[in-house]
């Protein structure tokens, strides 16, 4: 099957930056979205960016403006880099990938990692 194993959370003062990884391993024929969302206690999960095998990126506008999603599709990872954190922005954050494997069909399935924390406090 398919692996998404995140990297790079932690904790980190307001106005910082920190950069998440996220590499997919498994049975991959495609990759064809890779992304981050993110939820805090009490929400729903919600988008932060994703970005199509093709590099078009979408980002929720709450972040636009502070956070870069980028991809190596090469190494099917993606990365997140976000800067000017602020305390709202803690959450647990959640690698998400639409892959095509042996089992799936053409149109892939989705796949979660486990979460990595992001927590925004001084």
């Amino acid at each position: 099957q398919v692996q998404l194993v995140e990297s790079g959370g932690g904790l980190v003062q307001p106005g910082g930056s920190l950069r998440l990884s996220c590499a997919a391993s498994g049975n991959i024929f495609s990759i064809y979205a890779m992304g981050w969302y993110r939820r805090t206690p009490g929400k729903q999960r919600e988008l932060v960016a994703t970005m199509a095998s093709g590099g078009t990126a979408n980002y929720a506008n709450s972040v636009k403006d502070r956070i870069t999603i980028s991809r190596d599709n090469a190494k099917n990872t993606v990365y997140l880099l976000m800067n000017s954190l602020k305390p709202e922005d803690t959450a647990v954050y959640y690698c998400y990938g639409r892959v095509r494997t042996s089992e799936t069909g053409a149109y892939g399935s989705d796949y979660w990692g486990r979460g990595t924390q992001v927590t925004v406090s001084s």
